[in-house]
């Protein structure tokens, strides 16, 4: 696929600090259309962890917003590549993000009580904010397909709302 930008994407998606470099080429739109639903993906699963494992009730409430919106959307992004016959295509990009989930998971998973709602809602943040970006600046400016690109544009609106939900959570658990 786009192997230069598979580490960048990555990086971007991965929980870190590290500035976001330009991706050397544009995803496809079955591309972008499996890294959108990984990462929707990505957050049900943590979601999923944190109604499990916390006793705060912020934490329980904004994880069960997060479950309800991510399948909402990914439900909305199954029915338009069924309608265009679409076939979302796995890459580099997406294996990254599941490989990158996985050991945040098991990380979050150890943790309990108060330790394991501060790593989760940080890491709620620092997601959201990174698919915001890759959202901005590459996946909704790539895709070719208006009807993706209004897709990609309302879960841009929807994720932003959780970014700012997420911050204002860990404001309170400080």
């Amino acid at each position: 696929m786009f192997m230069r930008s598979t580490a960048t994407l990555a990086a971007l998606f991965l929980v870190s600090t590290a500035p976001l470099a330009p991706a050397a080429e544009k995803p496809t739109d079955p591309q972008i259309a499996h890294i959108a639903y990984t990462a929707g993906t990505i957050d049900i699963e943590a979601a999923k962890l944190a109604i499990k494992k916390s006793k705060n009730k912020e934490i329980v409430d904004f994880a069960k917003d997060m479950e309800r919106d991510h399948a909402a959307v990914n439900k909305q992004a199954l029915d338009l590549v069924k309608k265009l016959k679409v076939t979302p295509e796995d890459n580099g990009t997406s294996k990254a993000l599941t490989k990158a989930a996985k050991e945040e998971h098991a990380k979050l998973a150890k943790l309990n009580g108060a330790a394991f709602d501060k790593a989760y809602i940080e890491n709620e943040v620092a997601y959201h904010k990174q698919v915001d970006s890759a959202l901005e600046t590459l996946l909704i400016p790539s895709a070719s397909n208006a009807e993706l690109k209004s897709l990609l544009e309302t879960g841009l609106k929807i994720f932003q709302g959780h970014e700012q939900h997420a911050e204002h959570v860990a404001g309170m658990l400080k």
